[in-house]
């Protein structure tokens, strides 16, 4: 494997991407929604390169080596010199569809000698949950992370590039094929639990409705103090801990939106009935040291040195980090090794199992890492 990384803005791409000296099998673009000339630039790839596979999405922010950045695009060009690849593509008009997406878009892929899917998700349109159970459903013993495209926190669009089209209400994934590739992966957050466990009395998905047998908006103001007149956003600062059974890992629920009306919270993904929330707060140096278990973790599950590190971190780390957001991706760095080039993006969730031995799990508030390399 072969890797090229780049860091483009409006009105300086068009020469560095000429200057590509390999011959990519792949191109990941994660893209500021606010570049301009993002359909020159893919228009672009694909008449310098038509052989090549274009996968990407918007984000809450581009990682680019150890920098985040902003109105940018973070390209990266692979050359697979012993993988074989396929893209796939599937729609969904209403996020009710998500399940059966994921089913679609599992089918899709020839399972024999399928080692690995990346996927790439509209961010707000899918249920991201719902997704992972569908594709988890057909592929049970394949591995599979990626995240949900992003929009500079706006909330408003996102979108997924797939070869020269760029597109809402998509969803892409690359199945990469054979024994030649070596995968690693983990999701950790470092986020700190408090209060006590509440159980989830009354829901419907991803929308909460009731804990305890109380309104779940007001028992959350509760929680948040003076931060609660600044809802939804500051939702991003207090997400919930989230266990189905007790012998689980529990998995993080960040919040969306909220509905004064019928006093619901409605989460990116599902809160099922019969569950335990517990709320939780951020602790930057604990983020920072989750973003370096997530890469020590991605190192247990693959056999190789990577050669390329996949980073998506939620936006509500970022939120929270602030001009300290670098020092989580510099952290995976250190671990991985100055040989690995890091790419990704700020994402309205992850897409991965926590570690080795574990099912793939939409992930909310943490930092997901895939390593790839050739052997």
């Amino acid at each position: 494997m072969k890797v090229n990384q780049l860091s483009l803005t409006d009105g300086a791409w068009c020469d560095m991407v000429s200057s590509i000296e390999l011959d990519p099998s792949i191109f990941l673009l994660f893209i500021s929604p606010t570049f301009q000339e993002k359909q020159e630039l893919i228009s672009s790839l694909k008449k310098q390169y038509p052989n090549s596979t274009i996968i990407g999405c918007s984000t809450a922010g581009e990682i680019s080596g150890v920098n985040v950045n902003d109105d940018s695009v973070s390209l990266t060009a692979i050359e697979l010199e012993k993988t074989p690849h396929t893209l796939q593509v599937v729609e969904v008009s209403s996020m009710d569809q998500s399940f059966d997406a994921g089913v679609q878009l599992a089918k899709k892929f020839d399972a024999e000698n399928l080692k690995h899917v990346l996927v790439l998700s509209d961010g707000l349109n899918v249920n991201g949950a719902d997704l992972v159970e569908g594709l988890r459903d057909v592929l049970p013993n394949t591995s599979i992370t990626g995240g949900l495209a992003g929009d500079s926190g706006d909330f408003t669009e996102t979108f997924i590039v797939a070869n020269d089209e760029i597109r809402n209400k998509t969803i892409a994934a690359i199945g990469f094929y054979g024994e030649q590739l070596q995968v690693g992966y983990s999701s950790k957050g470092g986020w700190d639990s408090f209060g006590i466990d509440r159980l989830v009395t009354k829901s419907d998905k991803n929308v909460l409705y009731e804990l305890d047998g109380l309104p779940a908006l007001e028992l959350y103001k509760s929680f948040l103090g003076e931060n609660a007149k600044n809802l939804p956003s500051s939702g991003l600062l207090f997400p919930l801990s989230m266990r189905v059974n007790d012998h689980d890992i529990p998995v993080v629920r960040t919040i969306l939106g909220i509905n004064e009306e019928d006093q619901s919270l409605t989460f990116a993904g599902n809160i099922p009935e019969g569950a335990y929330v517990r709320l939780m707060k951020a602790n930057i140096d604990r983020l920072i040291d989750g973003a370096g278990d997530s890469a020590k973790g991605a190192f247990k599950t693959s056999k190789e040195n990577s050669q390329l590190a996949i980073l998506i971190s939620c936006v509500g780390r970022r939120f929270v980090l602030k001009q300290l957001v670098e020092e989580e991706v510099e952290v995976v760095q250190d671990i991985v090794g100055e040989k690995s080039k890091i790419t990704g993006f700020y994402s309205y969730g992850e897409i991965a199992p926590f570690g080795k031995f574990s099912p793939c799990e939409l992930h909310n508030q943490t930092m997901t890492i895939t390593t790839l390399s050739e052997c």
